[in-house]
């Protein structure tokens, strides 16, 4: 009976039910949003800022992030590589080779970091082709090639085709020098790199710095970052034992998990503010209703209606309109999610985050963006429709019934 009172109720007063799930739509359809763009823009930087060149997940022997050295490598990393290749859920890994050098084109000279890579296994895991602004990425049967991040192209002056000379501190205690040919400049998105970055194939670097068959890092770029926790602790049961530390991306770069961990809390703050405005939409609405049925709940009093039956009917007729209301704002919300995840919000200026440029607000659809915005308006909703119902049972028949 109080179902069926409360669908009455619903459908006699039409506008002010319309009015009320329509403020609950609106709600949770902006609180969707909220939640959408807020992961699929941190979702967005995340993986443009790990595949651009960090990796979801990296590879270093024990102690080397703490006190990077020429001589803190990996061992066998091809034997490492190959296991890796064995997980199912790895899409690529790639080797790299770190020292600090001196680099010189005719007269001028500048500090520089020398990155040996595999341009095959480096292509595959982060698309290094795509970031070269000028010039041709590695040849397939050249030695002695460098390409150069454009800001330490700029400061040397240098061009394609130009000779660099190369000093660094190789491993046996000499001093590796040689002479390079500038093939290219590269973008990787983050000013630090660009201004000191010196790429040459692996195995030219491996020659200059004394170290055979050895790498300091190994890049790894997983099929789903979202299960980054699962997966970096499947890769650290399977090298175990084998002097080999595993890391995720927040781990290295703390500096842009805390910035990316801030900017969600504040937008989290936004979420709380439009659940806020649904509670009062909510509140007002409901309690004009019990405003305006004064004298008809006194005539059910009267007629013996228990005030907890009462309590009931508000109770039910709330519950059933914020149960359409989170049906449409699911389906408004879904929708304009799924709109801003293909094309999203393009920004008049692009902004900088942890060295990446971001331009454009892209939106996710996900479980998250129904069921925290549902959870949260059925309580809200639930929650204001608390005192109007309560007021509403503590009516009087007698004075109430005088009430025009």
């Amino acid at each position: 009976m109080i179902f069926k009172l409360a669908f009455r109720n619903i459908i006699r007063q039409k506008r002010r039910s319309i009015l009320t799930i329509a403020t609950i739509v609106g709600g949770f359809a902006f609180g969707s949003m909220a939640i959408g763009m807020r992961m699929g823009s941190f979702n967005m930087i995340i993986d443009m800022f790990t595949r651009a060149y960090l990796g979801h997940i990296q590879l270093h022997a024990d102690g080397y992030l703490d006190q990077p050295t020429l001589y803190k490598v990996i061992e066998d990393y091809d034997g490492i590589g190959g296991e890796l290749a064995s997980l199912d859920f790895v899409e690529a890994w790639a080797p790299r080779l770190y020292a600090a050098g001196l680099v010189s084109v005719d007269d001028k000279s500048d500090a520089a970091s020398i990155i040996g890579v595999d341009p095959e296994l480096e292509e595959s895991a982060t698309t290094f082709s795509a970031k070269i602004e000028t010039g041709n990425n590695f040849s397939d049967d050249q030695s002695n090639e460098v390409i150069l991040g454009k800001g330490l192209m700029e400061a040397l002056g240098a061009g394609i085709g130009d000779e660099l000379v190369l000093v660094v501190q190789a491993a046996d205690g000499s001093m590796g020098n040689d002479l390079y040919r500038i093939i290219g400049s590269i973008d990787v998105g983050n000013e630090g790199t660009n201004r000191m970055a010196v790429y040459m194939r692996l195995d030219d670097a491996q020659e200059l710095m004394v170290m055979p068959d050895r790498a300091h890092e190994i890049v790894v770029i997983i099929d789903n970052i979202k299960k980054l926790g699962k997966y970096s602790g499947a890769i650290k049961s399977k090298l175990a034992g084998k002097g080999i530390e595993v890391s995720t991306w927040d781990e290295i770069n703390v500096n842009l998990a805390e910035m990316i961990e801030s900017k969600e809390q504040a937008q989290a703050v936004m979420q709380f503010v439009i659940m806020l405005i649904v509670a009062v939409g909510v509140l007002n609405t409901v309690l004009m209703s019990v405003l305006e049925r004064t004298r008809e709940f006194g005539i059910l009093k009267a007629l013996g209606t228990r005030p907890i039956s009462i309590f009931r009917l508000i109770i039910t007729e709330s519950t059933m309109m914020s149960l359409l209301g989170i049906i449409g704002g699911a389906i408004v919300g879904s929708a304009v999610n799924f709109a801003l995840s293909r094309g999203g919000i393009v920004y008049p200026e692009p902004y900088e985050i942890g060295g990446i440029l971001v331009d454009t607000m892209k939106s996710e659809v996900n479980l998250r963006t129904i069921f925290e915005p549902a959870i949260a308006v059925f309580f809200t909703a639930l929650i204001v429709s608390i005192f109007p119902a309560l007021r509403a049972a503590k009516t009087e028949p007698a004075k109430s019934m005088r009430f025009h």
